[in-house]
């Protein structure tokens, strides 16, 4: 007589009908208890399942596609009620504010200058355009708008005859180079340049060689140059193709902000760009203080 081991079957264990045999091979149990039992199962075969048992497998489908859209459903609602409301653009600020967080930025890059050292740099709240009359985005969609009913001075310029090669009457500062090529094809628009306009200048290191820059700005009548501020402050300081005479204003894009939600000057690098080889620029900053040049902030 066989001994059965005692880990082979639970202390509790009962055969279910299905799977308990006969001596003789046969299934145990009512045939019709059997078939119900399949007809629950959804890797049963359907070809040889009764009627019903489609509509069982269809209905605890729906069941769970219906569960799964509520858990999404509820997943999303979650993320709208957590989520940070976006604040407003530093740049709709009026200019005394703006002058305050130009400073403080500033600050991050020249930790080591003294209070004195520090506000020989500062930007002045006097050449700071007071945009708080725009309330509309903004975005590129709206720079064209706002250029023409906030900066109207600048809108002057920009449809004027360009007098000399590589003078622009416009500094755009975008943090990235597809930024720049997006804002480049804004500011070509005739509403701003119309039929005497200087060109619109791409300036970004991606693809382009200073060289190639410089042999451009000393041909080419630019009223705008748009760029990074790594490019434009190597033009600036490093060469005289890019000069001061005619320019009037620069625009800092702080609205616009990247994948990772950092605006212009909130990148280290670039915003250490902006401060030391643009706006700290000893010809730009001079222009600056004197009241020569606005801060635009878009």
């Amino acid at each position: 007589m066989a001994l059965h081991r005692g880990d082979d079957l639970d202390d509790d264990f009962m055969p279910d009908d299905i799977v308990a045999l006969s001596e003789g091979g046969s299934l145990v149990g009512d045939p019709d208890d059997i078939a119900k039992l399949l007809s629950e199962d959804e890797d049963a075969d359907p070809a040889h399942s009764p009627p019903h048992a489609d509509n069982a497998l269809a209905d605890k489908k729906r069941k769970r596609r219906e569960k799964e859209k509520e858990r999404k459903l509820k997943k999303r609602k979650l993320a709208e009620t957590t989520e940070p409301a976006e604040l407003p653009s530093v740049a709709a600020q009026p200019p005394a504010l703006i002058s305050d967080y130009l400073s403080s930025v500033q600050e991050k890059t020249f930790p080591k200058l003294s209070a004195i050292e520090l506000q020989d740099r500062q930007v002045p709240e006097t050449s700071i355009a007071d945009t708080t009359e725009w309330t509309g985005s903004r975005n590129l969609d709206n720079l064209v708008d706002f250029i023409v009913k906030v900066v109207p001075s600048l809108h002057a310029r920009l449809s004027q005859r360009t007098k000399s090669p590589g003078a622009p009457t416009l500094l755009f500062l975008a943090g990235a180079a597809l930024r720049v090529v997006d804002v480049t094809r804004t500011l070509r628009s005739k509403t701003l340049r119309g039929e005497k306009g200087g060109e619109v200048a791409k300036l970004f290191s991606k693809h382009f060689k200073v060289e190639e820059h410089v042999r451009y700005l000393k041909r080419t009548k630019v009223g705008s140059a748009v760029g990074t501020p790594g490019r434009i402050g190597k033009l600036l300081c490093d060469t005289d193709a890019l000069t001061v005479s005619a320019l009037t204003h620069i625009i800092l894009d702080v609205s616009y902000r990247d994948a990772k939600k950092r605006s212009l000057l909130d990148i280290p690098e670039t915003r250490d760009e902006v401060f030391k080889t643009v706006l700290g620029a000893p010809q730009v900053l001079q222009a600056i203080q004197a009241g020569k040049i606005q801060i635009v902030l878009f």
